[in-house]
């Protein structure tokens, strides 16, 4: 339980945030489960003293069917490499819901 951040200490964006930041493989994981469940992946990218905002920038259209992991991750990649110091975030919207099925932050900035 130690692991767990107090919101005093830092700012808190989205699902995991209490948590240590993710490795690759946790993120790899969260992806697999995005692409499990049906969901359709999306990125997201905001300048850190904007992501409280309700809207951040989406990363191209959400990858409608996309069954890829490695395609997923090299969006998000592609998007950290082409905004930074903005914050990335992973986004799998559940189309039968409408709504977002799961939402982190991948990359802090």
């Amino acid at each position: 339980m130690s692991d767990i951040q107090s919101f005093k200490q830092s700012q808190k964006y989205e699902t995991f945030s209490y948590l240590p930041e993710m490795n690759p493989e946790q993120v790899r994981k969260q992806v697999e489960y995005i692409i499990e469940q049906g969901w359709n992946p999306a990125v997201e990218h905001s300048e850190p003293e904007n992501a409280f905002g309700h809207y951040w920038y989406m990363w191209k259209l959400p990858m409608f069917g996309e069954q890829s992991v490695d395609t997923v991750l090299a969006e998000v990649e592609a998007c950290r490499q082409e905004n930074p110091g903005h914050m990335v975030r992973l986004i799998g919207y559940d189309n039968y819901a409408q709504s977002q099925g799961l939402a982190f932050v991948v990359h802090r900035g």
